[in-house]
C-alpha cells in the first residue's frame, strides 16, 4: 500500500482510498481528492512538512499528516 506522502516529485498516481476522518475526508473531496482521482506530485517541502499536488487544474498544498492518509496506486 503506497501513500501520497511516499510519492516522488513529478509522479502521477490515482487515489485508491482515503483513510481520513469524516471532516477531513469531506475537505479533501471538496478539493477533488477522492477515489479514482488522478494526482500529480509537484513539490515536497520537507522543512514545512507539506506536499504540493495538482488535481485537475487545481494546485493544493497538503500537510504531511494529511498526505499520509491518502492511499494511491500507479496510473
Amino acid at each position: 500500500m503506497k501513500k501520497l506522502i511516499d510519492c516522488e516529485k513529478g509522479e502521477k498516481v490515482k487515489v485508491a482510498k482515503l483513510h481520513a476522518n469524516h471532516d477531513l475526508k469531506q475537505r479533501l473531496i471538496s478539493f477533488g481528492i477522492m477515489k479514482d482521482a488522478n494526482i500529480q506530485v509537484l513539490e515536497h517541502a520537507p522543512r514545512k512538512k507539506t506536499i504540493e499536488v495538482k488535481v485537475g487544474k487545481m494546485r493544493i498544498a497538503l500537510r504531511a499528516e494529511e498526505a499520509e492518509l491518502i492511499e494511491v496506486k500507479a496510473l
